[in-house]
């Protein structure tokens, strides 16, 4: 390894919690939402129609390690419920709830949720509506702020930089509308609608003076499509599916493409646009699921990480109202 690669690495691994650092002065926006690459078994959390789209009530949970290699690189949590509930004889409400702790840098994000759906016939199909209050805690470890020598644009005694830890919380509110076929669906959101501001106290000089810093949680908006095609004379069904995000100054999308043998186990790849590509296998046995996911960056990332791991993991109950179901089709997400 030459000593301008020895440099490079070492640049990448302090990058990030420089750039986490710097990001804590007042006013700026905050970390977007997570990232998974198995978007397609959480579908709850881009999209509050989500909850009750199937006939179970569904418990799932998700962790997932970022940019294996650096320092302070992000690492999330994940935890959701959903279930369907009984209304008349056409339409059903579905309500569920979810939990999200995220770690990048110096910032530890909390997100806690509760989400209810309303889905009614339509086409062929159902249309559902989302909404999604929720809590926001957002906390800063400025304890731990180090700015290296040589840095020209920040100083240790930076009044923007706060010298203790910091917190704040908020109100925030997100909504969707979500179309579910036999074969497919498609789905659209916008997350943080309010684009909540999160106000970090900490008390600093001998007179206790009070020293405010700020954050702004960005609003996001999704669109999600999944599709299932059965392969005729074969026990394989193929499951395409599309995640595209935007904050209206930046753009994502990633695109999977999942093969199921029997409805017992499936395996695919993605590609993240400019970002990574992955590998994926997950099973389903007796109504529990297990999902592995794997990046490798294709971005300068690599020369410092060796990529990123996932495991989402959850269990199913099957719930019964007394009539036969309408809608006997398999959720487009369970395999």
């Amino acid at each position: 390894m030459t000593p301008m690669h020895r440099n490079i690495i070492k640049l990448l691994r302090n990058l990030l919690p420089v750039v986490m650092t710097v990001l804590c002065a007042p006013a700026v926006r905050a970390q977007a939402d997570a990232q998974f690459t198995q978007y397609w078994a959480v579908p709850t959390y881009y999209n509050p129609a989500a909850v009750g789209s199937s006939d179970y009530i569904r418990i799932r949970g998700g962790a997932r390690l970022q940019w294996i290699g650096i320092d302070n690189a992000p690492r999330t949590f994940l935890g959701a419920a959903d279930m369907p509930l009984k209304l008349g004889k056409k339409h059903r409400l579905g309500v569920g709830a979810i939990f999200n702790q995220e770690s990048i840098g110096l910032f530890r994000n909390l997100g806690v949720s509760a989400q209810v759906s309303y889905k009614f016939n339509f086409l062929k199909g159902s249309l559902a509506v989302g909404i999604q209050p929720g809590y926001y805690n957002s906390k800063f470890r400025g304890s731990d702020v180090y700015i290296p020598e040589g840095d020209d644009f920040h100083q240790p005694s930076d009044a923007e930089l706060p010298t203790s830890d910091v917190s704040g919380n908020a109100f925030d509110l997100s909504a969707g509308l979500r179309y579910e076929h036999k074969y497919f669906s498609v789905g659209m959101s916008v997350l943080h609608i309010m684009e909540p501001t999160v106000t970090m106290d900490s008390e600093g000089g001998s007179d206790h003076e009070t020293i405010e810093f700020s954050t702004t949680l960005p609003r996001q908006a999704y669109f999600t499509a999944d599709g299932n095609i059965p392969i005729k004379n074969s026990l394989f069904s193929l499951q395409p599916s599309l995640l595209v995000r935007t904050d209206f100054s930046n753009f994502s999308a990633e695109a999977t493409m999942r093969a199921t043998y029997n409805r017992f186990i499936s395996f695919g790849i993605g590609y993240r646009y400019k970002d990574a590509v992955s590998a994926m296998i997950a099973a389903e046995f007796k109504n529990f699921f297990i999902g592995y996911a794997y990046d490798y960056p294709m971005s300068a990332i690599s020369k410092a990480s060796s990529g990123s791991h996932e495991i989402v993991a959850g269990y199913m109950i099957k719930l019964n109202y007394g009539e036969k179901n309408k809608n006997k089709h398999r959720s487009i997400r369970i395999m």
